[in-house]
């Protein structure tokens, strides 16, 4: 359910999703934080296949941002990083002790072995 009034990357609606484990964890941790509109969402170049993901909090977005909303949760993404993300599915899981993020990415043709970086 997108929220931003941004022009489509290539001509065609592009989105990503999320599943109400990682809405209640983000929204949870904005609330303890006590501020913040949401959180951003994007790649960088790095690691040993290419590319990372990059998640942070975020007190406003940016004008060229595309912003999706979930639940009240935005999620921000610059147009660039959107291409990579197209279809990806952020959700919180929880493994035996751990707990994070994981990205449900279409995209992804390959992860390197650490799991930190990855290849479209």
């Amino acid at each position: 359910m997108k929220a931003g009034a941004g022009a489509p990357v290539t001509g065609v609606i592009m989105a990503i999703s999320m599943t109400q484990a990682a809405v209640d964890h983000v929204a949870r941790y904005l609330e303890q934080r006590g501020h913040g509109e949401g959180i951003r969402l994007g790649v960088r170049t790095s690691g040993c296949s290419g590319m990372a993901y990059v998640l942070e909090f975020v007190d406003s977005g940016e004008p060229e941002d595309e912003v999706f909303e979930f639940g009240g949760v935005k999620v921000m993404i610059d147009p660039k990083s959107l291409t990579y993300l197209d279809g990806t599915e952020l959700d919180f899981v929880r493994e035996g002790l751990n707990e994070g993020f994981k990205f449900n990415n279409p995209n992804v043709r390959s992860e390197c072995g650490c799991g930190e970086s990855f290849n479209i």
